[in-house]
């Protein structure tokens, strides 16, 4: 965390304000109280938020609004305390199936720290998560963090194709891929979920703030959910 947020001009038409240079949960607090604060302020010109791990980038239209009104104004919003939106956070159960041809590195992942494979999945799957930011692709969730026991560095070479749903480990981070797309995270399992469908509204299943807990399925179950 920094003692106070830093205001970065990005070109011409985007304001980057930054709460620290690591993943924290106090820093993620601060950047979706302020995106929800910019959200409902309505200022004129904003064009879109880009909430990450420790900061909020601002898109904006300069023939509409310059940068030092755009930054006069966030930086009162950053000021105002902000509504406790912790409190009615979303949980979201995401049903997985672990390991077999499902979870291809979880044998590797267990074989690292010592474990079996049922405790590497009872590890992952006995705490919340918390959506600290969607990006890579659409809809893909960084969530954190995983027990130390567990956490596992990304692949050496990453797979050119990772099937949608597939649930992976990074270090400390767990994530989601919500479809098809190329990555090196070390996956673990995978859920029935769909995470993105351009048809919904809003298309991506989960948000930054909300909170994610892991039920494990058998395959059995896993089928008829990918069928129903």
């Amino acid at each position: 965390m920094y003692p106070a947020a830093r205001y970065v001009p990005l070109g011409d038409s985007a304001l980057l304000v930054e709460f620290g240079d690591t993943i924290s949960l106090e820093a993620n607090h601060k950047v979706t109280a302020l995106d929800f604060a910019v959200q409902k302020a309505e200022i004129p010109g904003v064009k879109e938020l880009v909430p990450t791990y420790s900061s909020l980038l601002v898109r904006y239209d300069p023939s509409k609004v310059s940068y030092e009104q755009l930054a006069l104004c966030i930086k009162d919003l950053e000021q105002t305390p902000p509504p406790d939106k912790e409190a009615d956070r979303r949980i979201i159960d995401v049903p997985v199936v672990y390991g077999g041809q499902y979870g291809p590195d979880l044998g590797y992942v267990a074989q690292s720290h010592g474990l079996s494979q049922e405790q590497v999945s009872k590890l992952h799957s006995e705490r919340e998560y918390r959506v600290y930011m969607i990006g890579f692709v659409a809809g893909f969730p960084y969530l954190g963090e995983v027990a130390d026991e567990i956490a596992t560095p990304r692949l050496e070479t990453p797979r050119l194709k990772v099937p949608a749903g597939s649930v992976g480990i990074a270090e400390r981070q767990t994530g989601i891929y919500p479809c098809e797309a190329p990555g090196g995270w070390q996956i673990i399992g995978r859920t029935p979920l769909r995470l993105f469908d351009i048809r919904q509204e809003p298309p991506a299943l989960l948000k930054q703030g909300d909170m994610v807990r892991f039920k494990p399925m058998n395959e059995t179950e896993f089928q008829r959910m990918c069928t129903e």
